[in-house]
C-alpha cells in the first residue's frame, strides 16, 4: 500500500511563499504521476498541478500557473508544491495524491494523503 505523507502547510500573508512537501512511500508503475489537489472550505476538491516522476513538462491549473511550480526528487521520494505570490482564494486543504495515470480529473488518482491546511491571511 502506497502511503504519502504531506507537510509544509501553515499560515501566511497574501503575497507571501510556501513550500509544501509529499513524501512517498515506494514508487512503482502504479503510482508513477503525482499530483496536487486542494479544497477550500464549501467547495468541491480541485486540481492544482501534477508531475511524472519520469520527468516531462508537468501541468497545472490556470488559478495557479505562473505561481507555483511542482517538482520530484527520485532520491528522497518526495515532491513539492513552491506556492508564490500567494492570495487568499489560496486557501484550503492541500491534498497530495498519486497514480498511474497523468490527469487532472482527481478521480483517476488511487493514492491519497491526509492533507494539509493552507491559510493565506493579513
Amino acid at each position: 500500500q502506497v502511503q504519502l505523507v504531506e507537510s509544509g502547510g501553515g499560515l501566511v500573508q497574501p503575497g507571501g511563499s510556501l513550500r509544501l512537501s509529499c513524501a512517498v512511500s515506494w514508487r512503482t508503475r502504479g503510482n508513477s504521476v503525482s499530483g496536487w489537489f486542494r479544497r477550500a472550505p464549501g467547495q468541491e476538491r480541485e486540481f492544482v498541478a501534477a508531475i511524472f516522476w519520469s520527468g516531462g513538462v508537468p501541468s497545472y491549473a490556470d488559478s495557479v500557473k505562473g505561481r507555483f511550480t511542482i517538482s520530484a526528487e527520485n532520491a528522497k521520494n518526495t515532491v513539492y508544491l513552491q506556492m508564490n505570490s500567494l492570495k487568499p482564494e489560496d486557501t484550503a486543504v492541500y491534498y497530495c495524491a498519486a497514480s498511474s495515470r497523468y490527469s487532472q480529473s482527481s478521480s483517476s488518482y488511487d493514492y491519497w494523503g491526509q492533507g494539509t491546511q493552507v491559510t493565506v491571511s493579513s
